[in-house]
């Protein structure tokens, strides 16, 4: 019997083609003219990243607000930094917030996820975007590229961003080594669940921008689960075609070790869980267990027997509602840290 190869989903390849763009497609002048009376904010979620927030930020208002003043705003969301994370950021010219303050009065919640939460509460831009504040080698384009769907086609909500990720080891480079949470989690879990979402590079990329009307509309995953989060509620809330991508060339950043790696790796497939619970695809109510058992190379005081230290962590998920529903109860620029 002859097998046929597969092949790509027939929705999947057109909205590839026709939602798929490159950064070098618009300049910082030509969005200027496109957007018109538009609002722009950037958002920097930063927890101790003092030796690369300086220098994200500089770029920004450098290129993009003093000579060209296409942002408007630049915000960086100070997420209970032990370092000068925040002093770093305020001097290089961002508009410092506190995470704490802006969600005071609220419950307490930890990871990156309540930081993106905390800085679109912060803006007050129509069209926000989001970066991750330890990229190295930052140039202007991360954030043009991003906003360009945005503002030359209103019926994009949300564009994504995606990037070559070089990992470097002690004897190699692997070009595309950086993307391994998503290429034996996240690329697997929407391809099963949401196959819709297959035609993304980079799900969990931490780029990102959207309209505030749209983005106040959903709710923001307190871990690392946030990305998964919000492009599977956003494709329920707008729908494939809203949703765009955008070729950023090379990113280069910090990368986690493996513990970490696994650690975000099961928040993940807990996101996951939550949005198929919400589908009825789940037979039960009862959530998954929220803690994660790992090893580490190293005696233990408690199983002297085994070379190992046992790791535990809380990996469990929480999330914070969407904006519009909290908006009276958390002022704009509630307090600068």
């Amino acid at each position: 019997m002859r097998h046929e190869e597969p092949t790509v989903s027939p929705v999947v390849e057109a909205w590839a083609t026709y939602r798929t763009h490159s950064a070098g497609q618009w300049s910082a002048r030509g969005l200027l003219r496109a957007k018109a009376g538009d609002r722009v904010s950037v958002v920097l979620p930063a927890r101790d990243e003092e030796a690369t927030v300086g220098a994200i930020v500089s770029t920004i208002r450098e290129h993009l607000m003093d000579r060209v003043p296409l942002v408007d705003e630049l915000i960086v969301v100070d997420s209970r930094s032990t370092d000068r994370t925040a002093t770093v950021a305020r001097t290089a010219g961002a508009y410092v917030v506190s995470q704490d303050e802006m969600t005071r009065g609220l419950p307490r919640l930890t990871g990156k996820g309540d930081a993106l939460w905390a800085g679109l509460a912060a803006a007050e831009g129509d069209v926000v975007a989001f970066v991750d504040a330890d990229l190295r080698e930052f140039r202007p384009h991360f954030v043009t590229g991003l906003l360009g769907p945005l503002l030359t086609d209103p019926s994009v909500s949300f564009v994504k961003g995606f990037y070559h990720r070089p990992l470097v080891g002690s004897a190699s480079i692997e070009p595309d080594g950086g993307g391994r949470v998503t290429e034996l989690m996240a690329r697997p879990l929407l391809n099963l669940f949401w196959p819709e979402l297959s035609g993304f590079v980079q799900p969990l990329a931490g780029e990102y921008a959207g309209r505030r009307a749209v983005l106040e509309r959903i709710p923001f995953v307190s871990g690392y689960g946030v990305e998964t989060a919000m492009l599977i509620d956003l494709l329920d809330l707008v729908g494939l075609d809203a949703l765009a991508q955008v070729d950023l060339g090379e990113r280069k950043h910090r990368h986690q070790d493996t513990e970490a790696l696994g650690r975000m790796a099961a928040q993940i497939m807990l996101t996951a869980w939550s949005r198929l619970r919400r589908r009825g695809l789940v037979s039960t109510d009862v959530p998954p267990a929220g803690l994660l058992t790992q090893f580490r190379r190293g005696g233990s005081d408690s199983l002297p027997n085994l070379d190992r230290e046992i790791v535990v962590t809380d990996v469990s998920i929480e999330e914070r509602p969407p904006l519009a529903e909290l908006r009276h109860l958390v002022p704009r620029r509630r307090v600068a840290a």
